[in-house]
């Protein structure tokens, strides 16, 4: 089942396409990526999924909701989430208290209810901010100020709270940003635990080697058009995503590869 899915979606900024026509489809279990060269649209793309960009054209459906008349906070309710790269979170509040900012989703009358209930719904947040807590290994650090934290701890809390609210697809933006190998490998292993959670994964990252393993299905963003989408398999083979991704260099290095395998002298070529 599709739960995500864009069709022509266009983002544009002064004449300059950032997303040219984009289609893409995240299924439900699945763990889907989209990598591209610096400035190739990737943030742009969650920004215009989630409301946080300019007017977008083109059609962006979820859970079978047409989200072009939706605010951010809406989006959110139907279960869609995200990471920014910029992080922003709440520095005067602990880590435990940014992920129950996320998780708890107030409606107008919840002052009142705050006043003469304050008990009221706390339970059922704080075991969602406690499972999300435990997912990313920061228990220890439930009750320290982000402020305090190394900058991939904070890349973990933000995850984090992503999660917290419990989402059917959770987008996330270079997660893996300020995380040595180990760390990064430790996350791989996380995202794939949240399928049996029955939350879908739609991931950005410059970490091939966390893309590639971790991921089901790969879309790849170039000058804001996608120009090739597969299989991990599929992708690291593609001479388009060589070109483009890995650079003209890297390209020319897998073709004498393929040649030397072949027997063929290219030294003079």
């Amino acid at each position: 089942m599709n739960l995500l899915e864009t069709t022509d979606l266009t983002v544009t900024y002064g004449g300059l396409n950032a997303n040219d026509k984009v289609n893409l489809r995240c299924e439900a279990g699945m763990v889907t990526g989209l990598i591209g060269p610096n400035g190739a649209g990737k943030t742009t793309f969650i920004d215009a999924v989630t409301g946080f960009t300019a007017p977008s054209s083109g059609d962006v459906q979820f859970v079978g909701h047409d989200l072009s008349a939706m605010t951010p906070d809406q989006r959110a309710h139907l279960g869609l989430s995200r990471t920014f790269q910029s992080l922003e979170l709440f520095e005067d509040l602990s880590v435990r208290d940014n992920l129950m900012v996320a998780a708890e989703r107030p409606k107008w009358w919840s002052f009142v209810q705050d006043i003469f209930l304050p008990e009221r719904g706390s339970i059922p947040y704080h075991e969602q901010v406690d499972w999300a807590l435990s997912t990313m290994n920061l228990h220890d650090l439930a009750d320290e100020l982000p402020s305090d934290l190394s900058h991939g701890q904070r890349k973990l809390v933000g995850v984090a709270r992503a999660l917290a609210a419990k989402p059917q697809l959770v987008l996330l933006d270079e997660p893996a940003a300020g995380l040595d190998t180990a760390e990064s490998q430790l996350l791989g292993g996380h995202l794939r635990e949240l399928l049996k959670e029955d939350i879908s994964v739609f991931l950005i990252d410059h970490d091939m080697g966390l893309v590639l393993n971790v991921c089901d299905y790969i879309y790849v963003l170039d000058f804001g058009k996608i120009i090739a989408e597969g299989t991990p398999t599929e992708v690291r083979a593609n001479p388009a995503v060589i070109g483009a991704y890995l650079g003209e260099t890297a390209g020319e290095a897998q073709a004498r590869e393929g040649a030397a395998v072949a027997g063929i002298d290219v030294s003079d070529s």
